[in-house]
């Protein structure tokens, strides 16, 4: 019955989270100039009451950090483990990882060299490192900062059969289509506020002689985020808690009906850049950045994707909240989507620098240097909104804080990864013909639930 009543309450709040957003995304829009002063005293405060964390001395400890970051994200990470380094005199090293993060793990741990903590994108991934012993709990301090600093929703999503396991360092957004600015003044386009007028947005861009999206189709983590968003607002969040556990099938007459509903988009000719076979062959960080260079003239007009497209806007000229504004994802059904994701820290090689090294992650000290370097969203709820580099992180950053419990994360997150976080398998490689064949509902529904019914069957 609390699962029940929960996904009740979080309909209601998901709307409520949406309007937030979408209310102040529009005064960003608008061209409103960056706080001077930080609007949330009782955040500062935690995070100057954060700064007295005290973290053991490691002089001689060397320690191994794994994650799939890449590029500026990676960058920016390092600062973070100078801090620390800086802080306790341990040695940290950053082990670039591939997805399947859970397979790259297998391959370190049977070779005899797992990483002192990993950062996993998937509490699915998170309950295959319990299961098969890899992953150790938290230890008392780490528990400690994690219980002070975030909402039960964000503890509990990192708990395996009631214990502790991850830390929730990074958040995500990914309830939101970013635009070129030029492009839709240039065209006359509003930003839309439901599906049909991000339809008619879509059609005034194409009119101009711009393609209107940018779809990273290479990756096909970004058609699950599309999906997911379609999905949420169209079934509503108990649907989508029934689909996430594989309750009801994905034959399922609501999965037909969102995948017809992404078919306008993905199926109707010259919308998407470099039509199916370009957009396959475009990787996330490509799709971002073909949107906001070219001047007038970029290959596309939007992009979808959640906050974290803010690093790859800054590998271009464009300006954030100038060049390139924001809108949230529009209502396809009675309410505007709101998804979640983010990446745990998760310890494999239990030691006092391990633990020291979560606990840190757990504190605001460590998002908030993140934090200001941008790009970056965290669930930690004592770091001050003035960290935040522009008003539209701000902006995000303080409808996530906001949304305490009542969050949906990432559907194919929650998946075994063998079906929603596996590079050509399972829901990725699925959705990737399905951008290839948009009128292949039917047969599109069919390989999904073959593959997540033998995903879910062997739990891996």
């Amino acid at each position: 019955m609390r699962a029940m009543s929960n996904t009740i309450r979080t309909g209601r709040a998901v709307t409520t989270l949406a309007a937030l957003l979408a209310g102040a995304l529009a005064l960003t829009a608008c061209g409103g100039s960056d706080d001077k002063k930080d609007d949330n005293g009782s955040e500062s405060s935690a995070n100057t009451s954060g700064s007295t964390l005290t973290l053991p001395k490691l002089d001689g400890t060397t320690l191994e950090v794994a994650a799939v970051w890449t590029g500026q994200e990676q960058k920016n990470f390092k600062q973070v483990l100078a801090e620390f380094e800086k802080r306790t005199g341990a040695k940290v090293t950053f082990v670039p990882a591939q997805d399947p993060i859970i397979n790259f793990l297998g391959s370190k741990i049977a070779g005899g060299q797992p990483p002192d903590i990993a950062l996993l994108p998937q509490p699915g991934a998170i309950k295959q490192a319990v299961q098969k012993d890899w992953a150790k709990p938290l230890g008392a301090d780490a528990v400690k900062e994690v219980q002070k600093n975030y909402s039960q929703g964000w503890q509990d999503i990192g708990k395996v059969g009631g214990k502790q396991y991850g830390v929730y360092y990074k958040a995500a957004n990914k309830s939101l289509i970013w635009y070129n600015a030029t492009v839709f003044e240039n065209a006359g386009a509003q930003e839309p506020k439901t599906w049909q007028d991000l339809q008619t947005t879509a059609q005034t861009v194409y009119d101009s002689g711009v393609t209107p999206f940018s779809v990273g189709g290479a990756d096909g983590w970004t058609l699950t985020d599309w999906f997911e968003n379609v999905y949420l607002s169209q079934a509503g969040p108990e649907k989508y808690d029934q689909l996430a556990q594989h309750k009801i099938k994905w034959t399922d007459p609501s999965v037909q009906q969102a995948l017809t509903t992404l078919a306008q988009i993905w199926g109707k000719k010259g919308y998407v850049a470099g039509g199916a076979k370009g957009a396959l062959q475009t990787e996330f960080p490509a799709s971002v950045t073909q949107a906001f260079t070219g001047g007038d003239q970029p290959k596309a007009g939007m992009v979808y994707e959640g906050d974290f497209v803010q690093v790859n806007i800054g590998e271009t000229k464009a300006k954030v909240g100038t060049d390139a504004k924001v809108f949230p994802f529009p209502a396809v059904g009675s309410a505007a989507p709101v998804v979640s994701g983010g990446d745990a820290a998760v310890i494999f090689k239990d030691s006092k620098g391990a633990q020291a090294l979560a606990t840190f992650l757990a504190s605001p000290d460590a998002a908030t240097i993140q934090a200001k370097l941008g790009g970056y969203l965290s669930p930690n709820k004592s770091v001050p909104n003035s960290a935040y580099p522009n008003e539209v992180q701000r902006t995000i950053a303080k409808a996530l804080i906001a949304s305490g419990d009542d969050f949906r994360f990432d559907m194919s997150d929650q998946a075994p990864q063998a079906f929603g976080g596996t590079p050509g398998k399972g829901e990725w490689k699925d959705l990737q013909d399905f951008l290839q064949n948009p009128k292949d509902v039917a047969g599109t529904q069919a390989k999904l639930e073959k593959d997540a019914a033998a995903a879910y069957g062997s739990g891996s």
